[in-house]
């Protein structure tokens, strides 16, 4: 992709470079421009994560909201998250699947949703493109009957995100389900009035207090990807404070 302004200058890889500062998204005249989503009333959700997570990031306080209105959850691990640290000598790859599995447990039962369903497909991660059609088969048969497929946006700049996503829309098409994209690295890589991004097919979905209490603490689970593993450069942690802030707004964005 080429550089596109001041946020990806000088880097091959937009998530690497420094990414929007959340108080230039907070000014945006552009939210107001974003109409409401409705959710549906009752029934499963199913919503699919290319990492352990990501659900939580783009989707945290609406699935509190799904969860405190009685419907039930089914949550996709498409990977385990296990390359999140790939030059880390503190944790192995297969020692910190197994601790982003329980972190995301965990903050399941901060949302709520300690019930929820969660499916661990093992796929490689950073490798999601090169299994799509098989993975499109595997949430097709998660799909029928359910209320909502949500699934990461398939613009979101991260190969397993997009790949995850398009895989989802498919499945969710053979099944007659809706779906709905969530972004979670958007936020850091463009910016407001970004021509990069289809607003026009953007929604909102307000987040009442107390759904956006409960996404801060599962968010606050990750421990693995929100503090440093260690001290060494390659222990840093993924989500650093700037980078969790375009997750706690008392609002979450959604593409139809």
């Amino acid at each position: 992709m080429a550089s596109t302004g001041p946020e990806t200058d000088g880097y091959a890889d937009p998530i690497q470079a420094p990414g929007t500062d959340e108080e230039r998204w907070r000014r945006w005249d552009g939210w107001a421009r974003l109409p409401e989503c409705e959710l549906p009333g009752e029934g499963r959700v199913v919503v699919v994560a290319a990492h352990p997570d990501d659900e939580v990031l783009g989707m945290g306080g609406t699935l509190a909201r799904l969860v405190a209105a009685g419907l039930t959850v089914t949550v996709v691990s498409v990977t385990d998250g296990e390359g999140s640290h790939p030059g880390s000598t503190r944790l192995a790859p297969d020692r910190l699947a197994e601790l982003r599995a329980r972190e995301l447990r965990e903050a399941l039962g901060e949302l709520g949703a300690e019930k929820a369903e969660v499916v661990r497909l093992g796929l490689p991660d950073t490798g999601v493109a090169a299994h799509e059609d098989w993975l499109t088969e595997e949430l097709a048969a998660l799909l029928p009957d359910a209320a909502l497929c949500l699934a990461p946006w398939t613009g979101d700049v991260h190969g397993d995100h997009e790949a995850a996503g398009r895989a989802a829309v498919a499945a969710a098409r053979e099944a007659s389900v809706r779906c709905l994209l969530y972004p979670v690295w958007l936020w850091h890589w463009a910016r407001p009035d970004d021509p990069r991004v289809p607003w026009e097919r953007a929604a909102r979905l307000p987040l009442p207090p107390g759904a956006l209490a409960r996404k801060r603490a599962a968010v606050g689970r990750f421990a693995s990807q929100i503090r440093p593993l260690g001290p060494a450069p390659e222990d840093a942690a993924v989500l650093p404070p700037g980078e969790l802030a375009h997750h706690l707004r008392d609002w979450e964005v959604v593409f139809g």
